[in-house]
C-alpha cells in the first residue's frame, strides 16, 4: 500500500489500527467521499490464526488474506490511503488533531478512530503462547466446531473457569478444567461439575505440548500428563496502544475503552471501536463495529459542516 510523504493536509479522520475495525470503518468513510488515512503497522492480535469462523462468504479462510482482499477492495476508492507505521503520539492541535509516526511524520485529522485492539496477557507457560490462536483459544464460536466432540481444556478458575466449562460443553461432553493452582470453584460449582463428570485439575502446569501449535499433551509439575486436543483459555488483556490514554480517553472497569452506542468516546472527535472496545472479539463483530465507527463519524462531520 502507499506510504504517505509527510504533509500539511488534513485528513477528514485519522484512523490508528488497519484490522477488520478499521478498515470496516475505512471503507465505510471511503464510500461517503471522505479524505482518510488508515495508520497501521501490521501486527494482529490474530496473526497467530490460521482460519477465521463465523464470517459469512469467508468461513475457514486465513485471516490475512481476508485481510488482503479487503484492502485490495479499499483500493478502489481515492480518497482512503494507507501508512505502513506506527502512530507514536497523538494530541489535539486545535481544532483538529496531530498524529505523529515512527520516521517522525505529522499528519492532521479532524477526527480520530482508535482501532488498536488488545493484547491478551499470556502465562508463562512454554508452549502456551505458541499454541494460541491454533489450538489454545478464547472463543469457541471462533473454533470450537473443529474440535467438537474431543478431548479438550479449560484454562480457568473460579467463577470464571465455571462458566466457560458450562460453555464449551455445548462442543464436547469430554472436559477437564485447569485451575492452574488451587480451585476457588464454590462448592456447589464443584459438585456441579463433578455430576457431569468434568474433570478439575488443580496441580500446576509446567508445559503445553505441541506441534506447529497443535496440542498433545499437557505435562503438569507433579510429572503427569494429560492427553488434550485443544483448549479453551481465559486469560487477561492489556490495550495494545496507550495512545487512547494518553489522549485521554476513559476505559470501563473491565479494561475496555469506554465508547456509547455510536461508538463516540469521552472525548469529542474520538471514536474507538472494534476489539479494544468489547468482549465480543471475532471479525464479524469488528467488521460491524468498524461500520458503524465510520457512519457515526461521517455523520458527525456533515453536522459539523452543514
Amino acid at each position: 500500500m502507499l506510504q504517505m510523504k509527510n504533509s500539511e493536509k488534513t485528513w477528514d479522520v485519522i484512523i490508528v489500527g488497519g484490522s477488520f475495525a478499521g478498515l470496516a470503518a475505512a471503507l465505510a468513510l471511503g464510500r461517503a467521499i471522505r479524505n482518510v488515512l488508515v495508520i497501521d503497522d501490521s501486527k494482529p492480535c490474530n496473526a497467530n490464526t490460521p482460519h477465521a469462523h463465523n464470517l459469512l462468504t469467508h468461513d475457514g479462510k486465513p485471516p490475512f488474506e481476508i485481510k488482503r482482499l479487503a484492502k485490495a477492495e479499499l483500493s478502489n476508492y481515492s480518497t482512503v490511503q494507507f501508512l505502513d507505521s506506527k502512530a507514536i503520539k497523538i494530541s489535539q492541535s486545535n481544532p483538529h488533531f496531530e498524529v505523529k509516526v515512527e520516521s517522525g511524520e505529522i499528519h492532521f485529522a479532524k477526527k480520530i478512530i482508535f482501532a488498536t485492539g488488545v493484547t491478551d496477557v499470556m502465562p508463562n507457560i512454554p508452549g502456551f503462547k505458541e499454541s494460541w490462536g491454533i489450538s489454545v483459544f478464547h472463543c469457541p464460536y471462533c473454533h470450537g466446531y473443529e474440535v467438537r466432540d474431543q478431548k479438550l481444556g479449560v484454562f480457568a478458575n473460579g467463577d470464571i473457569g465455571y462458566e466457560s466449562v458450562k460453555l464449551i460443553s455445548q462442543w464436547s461432553k469430554n472436559l477437564t478444567l485447569f485451575t492452574n493452582g488451587p480451585s476457588s470453584l464454590s462448592k456447589e460449582q464443584t459438585l456441579k461439575l463433578k455430576e457431569k463428570e468434568i474433570k478439575i485439575i488443580e496441580t500446576e502446569i509446567s508445559s503445553i505440548e505441541n506441534n506447529n501449535g497443535y496440542l498433545t499433551e499437557i505435562l503438569l509439575k507433579d510429572g503427569k500428563a494429560e492427553p488434550l486436543n485443544a483448549l479453551m483459555a481465559r486469560v487477561p488483556f492489556v490495550q495494545h496502544s496507550h495512545l487512547p490514554l494518553d489522549l485521554g480517553v476513559e476505559l470501563d472497569e473491565m479494561g475496555y475503552i469506554k465508547v456509547d452506542g455510536f461508538n463516540k468516546t469521552n472525548l469529542k472527535g474520538v471514536y474507538a471501536t472494534g476489539d479494544s472496545t468489547t468482549m465480543l472479539r471475532s471479525l464479524a463483530a469488528a467488521i460491524a463495529s468498524g461500520t458503524l465507527s465510520g457512519a457515526m463519524i461521517n455523520k458527525e462531520l456533515i453536522g459539523d459542516d452543514f
